[in-house]
């Protein structure tokens, strides 16, 4: 080969492979200085490093981001087309794509246990690779202990299956205790005869249990498909910083977002029956009903109609002080009032009539709660003591070690837990039976209420210094997130969990407005403008998720809803 052929075959490289860092004139004027042999070495060497990595020329992705390997995303597809019983569809798949759903060697596995033939099923076994010993271990336990039980039920089999369990079975170090119970039953097979019949159900639920041995790579779990795209609604759910709407409403064609719209943020109703400042109020657990209380002395229930509009229901008269509090029934028949050092009624919800007076020589009440069974009620008193009733008003127990007033308390699901204020700054969890705190919950400030969440694994915790907590109740209680934004500073301020799957932080505040946070990030979404007074406490509908109630020093109820004209950011279109 001549030199200007030379030349035109490595100008013709360098232009094909443009990663070449070598200028084409530096390399003209060493060819001079190259040998053949050596020319042609640096031509392929430089030929071999254009080259993609084998890893990179040989896997095919589909997406846009690359890195989803074609071969798998089929195989996954396939499996989930089998899983949902569209097995022609599945062929087709296999067919067309040529990328089978499994090997070669699983699928004679598959086949050989579905026979009940474990000798083979062994030997299949060994011929799969990608097995680490321990899988293979347990995978060969599982098919010889069939083998060991085929030659068990054949009367003249016996030395068979005990030479399975003594060759096979024991040398595999593992189950020692099934090992024993197998060699029990040579000894009395009637053990095994009534659980472990030869079936093809039966050989289906070993074939399933040794599947799930199997890693992934070799053999697709039926539901793998499933799982991907719940973890990928979980995630968008998760990063949705206004999420609030049911599972059911999500939907795989479109990215998940929800907009402002979603959350309670538009002034739907406004209740003005109170003649003086409400303090407190609460939804139903059913959310059909809402309760408030007043420094008028009254105590009223109002009804959730279906459309979402609330109305007037009963009042209830009979405190001669303000109704500080009010407590629903686990069944929502009945309601807890509890006036400001004075007494607690229990009223009939439905008929606004009064059941009965709770009430205590010489002592006021300040609080009250209701078990989850409805058969106790929980009294705090102005002697810094509180007690435990049954509904007719025989006092059961009285704790009377405490150094506050109780002005906040709850008691558990599991009814065994009592949770109260016990210091300025400090919460105890105090066990119904054994009468001993069994958690605290120390604080930085004076905390002045808190509420507990619907599966009782949270606690908010309202503080002086304007700050709201959450606790982490499960394990040693431990604070996970704080809030901040509203204002306190003379009154008692109440928050709330609320929104779909509790995902949000509501609070009143001396600002006259209700806050809302995200309750994951911590961040504050909205303020919400309305009320002329101190907004003293909040409740968010249990049930429809898009209603909130707000009470304040004005005397009004406001009913917050949806705004539909409202965008992600915040906009009115």
């Amino acid at each position: 080969m001549n030199a200007s052929k030379t030349i035109q075959l490595f100008n013709s490289w360098s232009a094909f492979h443009h990663r070449s860092h070598v200028a084409f004139g530096r390399v003209e004027k060493l060819l001079g200085k190259l040998t053949r042999y050596n020319f042609y070495s640096l031509l392929a060497l430089r030929y071999l490093m254009a080259q993609p990595l084998t890893s990179q020329r040989d896997v095919e992705t589909v997406g846009s981001k690359g890195v989803i390997k074609r071969n798998e995303y089929v195989r996954i597809i396939t499996r989930a087309l089998y899983s949902l019983n569209y097995n022609m569809t599945a062929d087709l798949l296999q067919e067309e794509s040529r990328i089978p759903l499994d090997s070669s060697e699983v699928k004679l596995l598959e086949k050989q246990v579905l026979d009940g033939n474990w000798e083979e099923s062994v030997k299949t076994l060994c011929t799969i690779s990608l097995l680490d010993k321990a899988t293979r271990s347990l995978a060969s336990f599982l098919i010889l202990e069939q083998k060991f039980l085929k030659f068990l039920r054949m009367d003249d089999n016996v030395l068979d299956a005990l030479n399975v369990l003594r060759k096979e079975i024991v040398p595999l170090g593992i189950n020692l205790n099934r090992v024993h119970e197998l060699a029990a039953w040579i000894i009395s097979p009637s053990g095994y005869r009534n659980t472990d019949q030869d079936t093809e159900s039966a050989r289906s639920e070993i074939l399933k249990k040794l599947l799930n041995l199997l890693p992934h790579s070799l053999v697709i779990p039926p539901t793998r498909l499933e799982s991907i795209v719940e973890e990928a609604l979980d995630l968008q759910r998760g990063a949705c910083l206004f999420h609030n709407v049911f599972d059911s409403d999500l939907s795989l064609y479109p990215d998940h977002q929800c907009g402002r719209g979603r959350l309670p943020s538009s002034i739907k109703q406004i209740l003005q029956v109170h003649t003086d400042e409400v303090w407190f109020l609460q939804f139903s657990h059913d959310g059909k009903y809402l309760a408030s209380s007043s420094k008028d002395q009254s105590a009223i229930i109002w009804q959730v109609m279906d459309g979402g509009k609330v109305s007037w229901k009963h009042t209830l008269i009979g405190h001669q002080k303000p109704v500080l509090t009010v407590s629903w029934s686990p069944d929502d028949n009945q309601l807890l009032t509890c006036g400001e050092d004075e007494v607690i009624r229990r009223w009939d919800a439905n008929l606004g009539q009064c059941l009965h007076v709770y009430e205590k020589i010489g002592v006021g009440f300040i609080s009250c709660a209701w078990s989850p069974d409805g058969r106790v009620i929980l009294a705090g008193m102005t002697n810094k003591s509180f007690s435990l009733w049954d509904v007719n008003g025989a006092e059961l127990d009285c704790w009377e070690e405490n150094t506050l007033r109780i002005s906040e308390m709850a008691i558990t699901d599991a009814r065994d837990m009592i949770v109260s204020i016990c210091r300025g700054d400090t919460i105890v969890f105090l066990d119904w039976e054994e009468k001993r705190c069994r958690k605290v919950i120390q604080e930085e400030e004076v905390i002045t209420s808190f509420s507990l969440s619907k599966d009782n694994k949270f606690l908010l915790v309202n503080l002086t210094n304007q700050e709201i907590h959450l606790w982490s109740l499960e394990g040693y209680p431990q604070v996970v997130a704080r809030y901040k934004g509203h204002t306190r500073s003379r009154f008692i301020i109440r928050s709330c969990f609320g929104g779909c799957e509790e995902a949000f932080i509501a609070s009143g505040s001396e600002d006259t407005q209700v806050y809302v946070w995200h309750r994951g990030s911590g961040k504050l979404i909205q303020a919400l403008d309305g009320h002329s007074g101190a907004v003293n406490c909040v409740s968010w509908n249990p049930v429809n998720i898009y209603m909130l109630a707000s009470a304040s020093d004005d005397g009004a109820i406001r009913i917050w809803g949806p705004d539909p004209r409202m965008d992600q950011f915040g906009f009115k279109s």
